[in-house]
């Protein structure tokens, strides 16, 4: 009698919260080929993401809407990110553009800064925060595919963000680190609201 296959699928519980000392810690540069583990750590993050910004999936499954995760974010100390990016075709139709990128750099950065107005948020930081967090307009990011093919990406605005945010994960910052505590709102004047 043949087996059911099981059907692994990530939730909000299975991030790592602020508190987890691994999320302190630089991860290691990947070697290619990639494992069967990683490929599967990938399709995770990928399927958390996407079902996350679908309404109804993110209330059926409790899911924290989220639009990037670094492998940090699961326990897993290896430079690789997902993004997935919901955009908007010339019907005003929605779709995903999905980006995994294995050991990300940012080569280039615009010299205009930005903010997210509402205030930036992450799945791994589990309470309410305030304040401005400065970030390049536009990035350039050069990586890898999950093959080893080399790829160069041009983000600007919400993806640009989207990349910083996830690049700082895998050198152990968190975006609470860029907030000024003495004056959160620093800078409010000076950079661009998005």
């Amino acid at each position: 009698m043949p087996r059911k296959a099981v059907i692994s699928m990530l939730k909000t519980c299975d991030i790592i919260d602020e508190k987890n000392k691994k999320l302190r810690q630089i991860s290691k540069e990947v070697i290619f080929p990639l494992t069967d583990e990683d490929k599967e750590n990938i399709r995770l993050m990928e399927e958390y993401l996407v079902n996350s910004q679908i309404d109804e999936l993110a209330e059926k499954y409790d899911l924290r809407p989220g639009m990037g995760m670094s492998a940090v974010q699961i326990g897993v100390l290896k430079r690789y990110i997902v993004i997935v990016h919901e955009v908007y075709d010339e019907n005003d139709k929605p779709y995903f553009d999905k980006y995994i990128v294995v050991n990300p750099k940012i080569i280039s950065n615009s010299t205009e800064m930005i903010y997210v107005e509402d205030g930036e948020g992450c799945l791994s930081i589990n309470r309410e925060t305030i304040g401005i967090v400065p970030r390049y307009a536009r990035v350039t990011v050069e990586g890898y595919d999950m093959d080893g093919n080399k790829i160069k990406i041009r983000a600007r605005e919400e993806l640009a963000i989207a990349f910083q945010h996830e690049i700082d994960h895998l050198n152990g910052i968190l975006f609470i680190d860029h907030i000024d505590p003495k004056n959160p709102f620093k800078g409010q004047d000076i950079y661009r609201a998005i």
